[in-house]
């Protein structure tokens, strides 16, 4: 089966009821975890971004307590799966200041999470990409906002 393109499917949609609409965005839903995830985020969280902020930044805050310290390979993968989860919220939300947040937000646990994150090469290689994609969005933003976060991304270790 060929997979339409989302031009045809736009047109396609436009042709069913409001009802039907309801039915197949339900159906959706049912099939996969993120497809609920980001209609919950549309419905419920959409409107008020500051809240999903918070959600996000406790979030995060649970999962560096849970990371085994024992090693250095599973500091990594604990931190690669945070970062997983807070890239796939980023593409829910498309705003660049949430992003900008929440990435400046993950760089701060992790270079005050114990043990240093300057002892492994991969951690700190992490971290660099992550400053670098929060200069390249902030570059994108008003330049109140520029300042702001060039600011806080200044008081990063």
């Amino acid at each position: 089966m060929k997979t339409a393109t989302i031009k045809e499917l736009k047109d396609e949609l436009g042709h069913f009821s409001k009802q039907e609409l309801l039915e197949y965005c339900l159906r959706m839903a049912k099939f996969k975890k993120e497809n609920k995830e980001l209609l919950t985020y549309l419905l419920f969280e959409a409107s008020n971004e500051a809240y999903f902020i918070e959600g996000l930044k406790e979030v995060i805050d649970q999962q560096f307590t849970q990371i085994n310290t024992n090693s250095y390979y599973y500091i990594k993968k604990s931190v690669r799966k945070i970062l997983r989860e807070i890239k796939k919220h980023l593409r829910y939300s498309k705003n660049k200041e949430t992003a900008v947040e929440l990435l400046i937000y993950f760089c701060k646990k992790l270079a005050q999470m114990q043990p240093s994150m300057n002892n492994s090469i991969a951690l700190r290689n992490i971290y660099e990409r992550q400053l670098i994609l929060i200069k390249k969005t902030i570059k994108t933003l008003d330049e109140d906002l520029q300042y702001d976060y060039g600011v806080e991304l200044e008081n990063l270790p």
